[in-house]
């Protein structure tokens, strides 16, 4: 029988265990055969271990094992994924939070009915934004203001592809009745080249234009200016672009000789630019931007660019520092929109420029390019209904 004696108020867990007494903090027992005390574990091979303050049981740890290799791995996978996963969705809310929505495609009044698929209006517009007088010296780009669109662009995606179709800045159009913010007088419908829309009514006015003359509801809009530009083919390290003869040009400042080059920011701005040298002027420029921004689209979608941070996070910054689109545009959208062009550029998809049947018109408002309007027809029809395109560029 055990017996249990308490000599002070310490502790009942005793500290020294012999044959006959155990003696503690407070406690002392009368005990005949070695056993562990009450509250702790008995040794699982009957015998206490010994420690520097005596002998007492203790339980046994069992001994560190190295993971496996497949093991080691899967975490490995598993944090990058949380890692990419905690990125992406900051990345996604900083750029959803600094896109300039301020393009209101529901001001357009009557427009066409929605058609099939989806089309996106791309512009690139002469605004100076942001640049420094030095800059817009060095890039050419000095006067004007940011009054005038470059470049305008039908990127239709569907059922069948994608088909990108320029739209001439000097197409002779007719544009509709609006509203000068400026003096408040109502102007009627009247005929003028395309790029005088912007001018007159902005983003809003250029988009109803568009819709009277080819009869396609404009889903989304994306305009960048010069500023913006330039910084996107920096931020990708520049673009690889051939040319079949010497360019000089001295209005754009555009100076490459025969053959292939990779352009940098200044040097893209002047390619898309110019069109003095071009055999068929602005159509010539129509041409050389679809080309570029393809070869653009599909730079930036290389591993060296994509899954480089020192180049993705400019590529954004630069892109939504002049970056204007509409109100129901969020980065999934510009995500998509970057595909399709991507898959122009790969071959998966028609580039060309609205049929024409003279250039070099005569107007009231100067030279102009006219549409062959049965041809025009045609293709707008078919984009409308997301059937494949049937007409073909002449040259």
């Amino acid at each position: 029988m055990n017996e249990w004696h308490r000599h002070d108020d310490g502790a009942r867990a005793p500290r020294v265990l012999t044959g006959q007494v155990i003696t503690g903090d407070g406690w002392e027992r009368e005990d005949f055969p070695l056993q562990a005390p009450p509250h702790q574990p008995s040794d699982t091979h009957g015998a206490a271990r010994k420690n520097a303050g005596g002998t007492r049981p203790s339980r046994t740890r069992p001994p560190w094992v190295r993971p496996s290799r497949r093991r080691r791995t899967a975490r490995l996978l598993a944090l990058l994924l949380c890692a990419l996963l905690l990125a992406s969705g900051g990345t996604y809310a900083w750029a959803d939070l600094r896109l300039d929505r301020s393009v209101d495609l529901g001001e357009a009044g009557d427009r066409p009915p929605r058609g099939k698929g989806t089309t996106y209006l791309i512009v690139g517009s002469d605004s100076r934004d942001g640049m420094s007088e030095q800059a817009k010296e060095e890039l050419h780009a000095g006067g004007g203001g940011g009054s005038r669109t470059d470049s305008m662009m039908l990127l239709h995606t569907g059922a069948h592809g994608t088909t990108m179709v320029s739209l001439p800045r000097d197409s002779w159009l007719t544009i509709p009745s609006y509203l000068d913010p400026r003096t408040g007088k109502r102007h009627r419908p009247a005929k003028d080249k395309l790029n005088a829309a912007y001018s007159l009514g902005g983003a809003g006015l250029l988009v109803r234009t568009i819709e009277l003359n080819t009869g396609i509801r404009i889903d989304h809009y994306a305009e960048i200016g010069f500023g913006g530009f330039v910084g996107v083919v920096n931020a990708v390290g520049g673009v690889d672009m051939c040319v079949d003869r010497d360019i000089r040009d001295e209005k754009s400042g555009l100076d490459l000789t025969k053959g292939c080059h990779t352009l940098d920011g200044d040097q893209a701005l002047a390619f898309v630019r110019q069109r003095h040298q071009e055999a068929q002027g602005d159509l010539g420029r129509s041409r050389n931007q679809r080309k570029f921004l393809a070869a653009l689209a599909q730079k930036a979608a290389t591993p060296g660019t994509a899954l480089n941070p020192f180049r993705t996070y400019p590529l954004l910054g630069a892109a939504l520092d002049t970056l204007v689109v509409d109100e129901d545009t969020d980065p999934r959208t510009l995500v998509s929109l970057f595909r399709a062009m991507r898959s122009v550029s790969s071959g998966d998809g028609r580039q060309l420029n609205v049929p024409v049947d003279g250039r070099g018109v005569t107007t009231a408002k100067g030279s102009a390019v006219k549409w062959d309007a049965a041809k025009a027809k045609r293709l707008f029809t078919d984009l409308r209904n997301d059937r494949p395109v049937t007409v073909e560029e002449k040259g």
